[in-house]
């Protein structure tokens, strides 16, 4: 989801996601394998564990990006959830300055001369396993992203809530 948010380029929206279980979809609706790319189809067959991302086209955030996923609820047939995001970063020692107003904040941020762009794409399945990429605007390369499993806790935690009952 990483790669494929790279290619739409930066200065986007926060894009959430449905992660489904492709054998279980097509199990589910025999049809869709005739909607699907062939190369998906083979993915899914060779690999059990294979998913669907399946956009959240309406999904919008009016400030908070937590309290926007608070409000996501999943049914059960979702297996996972993704998000990718955009954050601006700053050194420790910068991140002392940050003006308590959120408006004010945000200029501090934005006009920061040791800030760094970020995109952040975070996935969570609902069975435990969480994996976490983060691309670099000063290095936006595909072999420059980072990933591991809990490279952004805060967003984990976060989309994880959005899966539980």
């Amino acid at each position: 989801m990483e790669a494929h948010a790279a290619d739409a380029g930066w200065d986007a929206p926060p894009r959430l996601f449905a992660l489904v279980a492709t054998a279980g979809a097509l199990a589910a609706d025999p049809t869709l394998a005739d909607r699907l790319p062939p190369d998906v189809v083979a993915a899914a067959t060779a690999d059990p564990h294979h998913l669907l991302s399946i956009e959240q086209e309406g999904f919008a955030v009016d400030g908070d990006l937590e309290d926007g996923l608070a409000r996501v609820a999943w049914p059960a047939t979702v297996d996972g959830a993704a998000l990718v995001v955009e954050r601006i970063v700053l050194p420790p020692a910068a991140e002392e300055g940050v003006p308590d107003d959120p408006d004010a904040a945000l200029d501090y941020l934005t006009s920061h001369p040791d800030r760094q762009d970020v995109r952040l794409a975070v996935g969570v399945l609902r069975d435990g396993p969480t994996w976490c990429a983060v691309r670099s605007r000063a290095h936006d390369a595909a072999a420059d992203v980072a990933g591991g499993p809990d490279l952004v806790p805060g967003l984990v935690t976060a989309l994880r809530a959005t899966l539980e009952d």
